[in-house]
């Protein structure tokens, strides 16, 4: 069975191309545009072994994300990947799994993804 990524991000280029690169992997991408969508979904019951969050969202960014998320008992154990432009500097307050600046190399997330759900390379 796919594991399903959850990709949290608003720019709707960045979407299309990493879900494609996702579900070619044999990944299930699921998409929220912001931090809110993406609690929405996991606390609707949604399903994600992993999490791809960008950091600068309009409605909820990356950082008010990742503090709910760590402060829910249901949520806090999923590992978040961190896809940021701007602020690297405060990227390791997310405690991250791994974290890269963009733009990013889609074949280094997938690697990433690939590992934190124990897939291995094709």
């Amino acid at each position: 069975m796919a594991q399903t990524i959850l990709f949290v991000d608003d720019d709707p280029g960045l979407q299309r191309v990493m879900t494609k690169f996702l579900a070619l992997e044999g990944f299930t991408p699921v998409v929220a545009a912001n931090g809110q969508e993406a609690l929405d979904y996991l606390r609707g019951g949604g399903d994600a072994k992993v999490i791809v969050l960008d950091l600068r969202m309009p409605v909820m960014d990356g950082w008010a994300f990742r503090k709910e998320q760590r402060s829910d008992p249901g949520l806090a154990g999923i590992p978040v990947i961190v896809l940021s432009g701007a602020d690297a500097e405060r990227v390791p307050e997310i405690e991250a799994a791994a974290a890269f600046r963009k733009p990013v190399s889609f074949s280094d997330v997938i690697a990433v993804v690939r590992r934190l759900c124990g897939v291995s390379p094709h």
